[in-house]
C-alpha cells in the first residue's frame, strides 16, 4: 500500500508535509480558540475571525428547510396509516377485530408501496440532481426542484376514494424533489461554510429533519380525529409551506462560492466568501483559502465526464465509503425503532400510537440538537466509531430483552411492562446516540471528502445509497418482523458493529481542514488513525496544487525495504491534470 513522506523533500517538490501534533483547538472542528492565521495579508488585517456570523446562520436556517420537508414527508405517512378516513379511502375491507378497529387494513405489499415509493423517487433524483448542479450552479438547481416536490404533493392531495395507486405515484413525484434537495442542501453548505463552523452547519440539515419528522407528528395527531379527509390533506397541504420557504429564500442567497470560481466569477466568489467569514477580503484568511481554490482550480481545469467521479485521482476509493458510510446510517437501525415503538409502548399502557411518535421525535430533536454542537466541537471519526459501538451495545440489549422475556409475556403483566420499560430505556439510549452523531455526520462527512470538480456526482451516488437502503428497509421490515420479531434487532446490532470497523479503519477525519485539504489528505494516502493529528505546515497549504501528488513510499517483497516514487513537481502536475 503506497504511503507518503512526512518530512519535506525540498528536492523534489519544494514543499512538504508536517505530521506534527496539532493543538488540542485544531483537533476539533473550529472549536473556540482555533488560532487564526496571523501572518500579514495584503494589507497587513490580522484581525480574528468571528465564531459565526449573522449571515451564516441566516443561510443555515434557510437552506436546512431542504432537511426540513425530507423529515416532514418522512414522518407524516406512518401517521396517515393509522387514520381511519385515510384506511376507508385507500385500505381493503375486513372484519372489524381488536387488530382491525375501523374494518380496514393495508397488506403489507400495499403499505410497503405506500410508504417506500417515496424512497425510489428520491434515489433517482439525487442521481439526476448532482451533473446538472454541475451544468447551471447548487442554488440555481434549488427552486426547481422545490416545484417538483409540490406538483407530488398535489398529486396526492387530488387522488379519490380507492385510488391508491395515485398517492404511491405522488409520493414518487415527491420524492424526486425530496432526494434532489438532499444531495444539494448539504452541497450547498459544504462549499458556503466557514472551515470552523462547517461541520455544524451540515449537521443543521439532519437536525432540520427530525424537527420536520416531529412536527408531522404533532400535526398528524391534531388532525387524525377529524371524519373528512381533512385528517390527512391538511398536513398535506402543510408541506407547501417548507417548500415555498425555501425555493423563494434561496434566490436572496449567492451561489456557492466555488461554483462560482470554476465559472470564472472569481471575484464575487471571494466577496461571498468574505462575507460568511465576516473578515474582510484581504484578510490572511481569505487570501489563504481562495489561493488553495485558485491553485486547485487550474491544476484541474478543463471537461470532466461524470465517470471520472469513479475514476479519478482515489475516487472509486472514496465513492464506495461514502456509499458505505450512507447505507451503515440506514442499517444502524434507527428506523426501526420508530416502526416497532408503537408495541413496546402499548406493553407498558401507551395505547396512542401518535403518542409514542411524538416521545421518539421529541428525544430524537432533543439529542439533535446536541449533535449539532458535537459537530463543531468534536473529530468526526472518534464521535462515529464509538457511537456505532454505543448503538451496538444498545441493540443487543434491546433485541435479548424483547426476544425473551417481552415477546411472551402477558400483556398488561409485571413482565411485559418492567421488560418493555428496559427496552424503551434502551431505544432512547440508542436515539441518543445516533442523533448526535450518525444523523447529522454522515452528512458532514461525505460532503467534505471529494474535490470539487467530483462532488456533485459522487455525493449522490453517495446518498443513492442511502435511499436504496431506505426503500429495502420500509418495504420488507413488515414481513421480516411478523417472522422474527424482535430479532431483527441483532441483525442492527451486526451492522453497527461493522460500522464501527468502517470508520475506524477507512474514514479520514476531516474536521478543522478546508475542502481542498481534505482531498489532498486522501490522495497522500494519510493513514485514517492518525488523520485526526495530521496538519498541514503554511508552505505546503500555500503550494497545495503542486503537493497533491507527493512522494510515496512503497514497500516491496518481504525485505520490506521501501523505495521512493520518483517524480517533482512538474510530474505531479501533469498526474494531475489528466483528471
Amino acid at each position: 500500500m503506497n504511503k507518503f513522506f512526512s518530512k519535506q523533500r525540498n528536492a523534489n517538490l519544494g514543499s512538504g508535509v508536517s505530521t506534527a501534533v496539532p493543538s488540542a483547538a485544531h483537533s476539533m472542528d473550529g472549536s473556540p480558540g482555533t488560532p487564526v492565521n496571523q501572518e500579514k495579508g495584503h494589507s497587513g488585517n490580522t484581525g480574528k475571525a468571528p465564531h459565526v456570523t449573522v449571515r451564516t446562520i441566516v443561510m443555515t436556517l434557510l437552506v436546512a428547510m431542504g432537511g426540513f420537508i425530507f423529515g416532514y414527508d418522512t414522518g407524516q405517512i406512518s401517521g396517515f396509516l393509522e387514520m381511519r378516513v385515510f384506511l376507508e379511502m385507500f385500505g381493503q375491507p375486513t372484519a372489524v377485530t381488536a387488530g382491525h378497529p375501523f374494518g380496514y387494513y393495508f397488506t403489507n405489499v400495499r403499505s410497503g408501496l405506500i410508504v417506500a415509493l417515496l424512497s425510489i423517487g428520491t434515489l433517482i433524483g439525487c442521481l439526476i440532481a448532482g451533473p446538472l448542479a454541475n451544468k447551471f450552479g447548487r442554488r440555481t438547481c434549488i427552486p426547481p426542484w422545490c416545484l417538483v416536490f409540490c406538483v407530488g404533493v398535489v398529486i396526492q392531495m387530488a387522488v379519490g376514494d380507492g385510488q391508491w395507486v395515485g398517492i404511491v405515484m405522488g409520493r414518487w413525484v415527491a420524492g424526486l424533489g425530496v432526494g434532489a434537495l438532499s444531495v444539494l442542501i448539504p452541497l450547498y453548505m459544504a462549499e458556503t461554510s466557514p472551515v470552523p463552523v462547517r461541520g455544524a452547519v451540515i449537521s443543521c440539515y439532519q437536525l432540520f429533519i427530525t424537527i420536520g419528522i416531529f412536527t408531522a407528528d404533532c400535526i398528524n395527531y391534531g388532525t387524525e380525529a377529524r371524519n373528512d379527509t381533512g385528517s390527512y390533506r391538511i398536513p398535506m397541504g402543510v408541506g407547501f409551506i417548507w417548500a415555498i420557504m425555501l425555493g423563494v429564500g434561496i434566490l436572496f442567497l449567492p451561489e456557492s462560492p466555488r461554483h462560482d470560481w470554476n465559472r470564472g466569477f472569481s471575484d464575487r466568489a471571494r466577496t461571498t466568501m468574505s462575507k460568511f467569514y465576516g473578515l474582510e477580503e484581504t484578510h490572511p484568511l481569505i487570501v489563504n483559502e481562495t489561493k488553495e481554490i485558485q491553485d486547485i482550480m487550474e491544476a484541474t481545469q478543463g471537461d470532466h465526464p461524470w465517470y471520472e467521479a469513479f475514476t479519478g485521482p482515489r475516487m472509486f476509493y472514496r465513492v464506495a465509503l461514502a456509499m458505505t458510510l450512507q447505507m451503515l446510517q440506514q442499517l444502524t437501525g434507527a428506523n426501526y425503532f420508530f416502526y416497532y415503538g408503537t408495541t413496546i409502548f402499548a406493553g407498558v399502557g401507551i395505547k396512542n400510537s401518535y403518542v409514542t411518535a411524538m416521545i421518539l421525535g421529541g428525544v430524537n430533536v432533543g439529542s439533535t440538537f446536541l449533535g449539532v454542537y458535537m459537530a463543531r466541537h468534536f473529530r468526526r471519526r472518534e464521535s462515529l466509531y464509538i457511537a456505532a459501538f454505543w448503538q451496538f451495545i444498545c441493540f443487543m440489549i434491546f433485541a435479548s430483552v424483547g426476544q425473551f422475556l417481552f415477546k411472551n409475556a402477558p400483556e398488561g403483566s409485571s413482565t411485559a411492562k418492567t421488560a418493555g420499560t428496559v427496552m424503551i430505556v434502551f431505544a432512547c439510549f440508542f436515539i441518543v446516540g445516533f442523533a448526535t452523531t450518525w444523523g447529522p455526520l454522515v452528512w458532514a462527512c461525505i460532503s467534505e471528502m471529494f474535490p470539487y470538480r467530483y462532488r456533485a456526482v459522487a455525493m449522490g451516488c453517495a446518498t443513492s445509497a442511502n435511499w436504496f437502503w431506505n426503500f429495502m428497509l420500509a418495504f420488507f421490515t413488515p414481513f421480516i418482523t411478523g417472522d422474527i420479531q424482535f430479532a431483527y434487532g441483532y441483525v442492527f446490532a451486526g451492522c453497527n458493529l461493522a460500522a464501527f470497523i468502517v470508520v475506524y479503519f477507512f474514514l479520514l477525519e476531516s474536521s478543522g481542514h478546508s475542502l481542498e485539504e481534505v482531498d489532498a489528505m486522501y490522495l497522500m494516502h494519510v493513514p485514517p488513525r492518525k488523520s485526526g493529528k495530521y496538519m498541514f505546515d503554511e508552505e505546503t497549504k500555500r503550494n497545495l496544487s503542486a503537493t497533491r501528488r507527493p512522494p510515496v513510499r512503497t514497500k516491496r517483497g518481504n525485505l520490506g525495504k521501501k523505495k521512493r516514487e520518483r517524480g517533482d513537481i512538474q510530474h505531479c502536475l501533469r498526474l494531475l491534470r489528466r483528471f
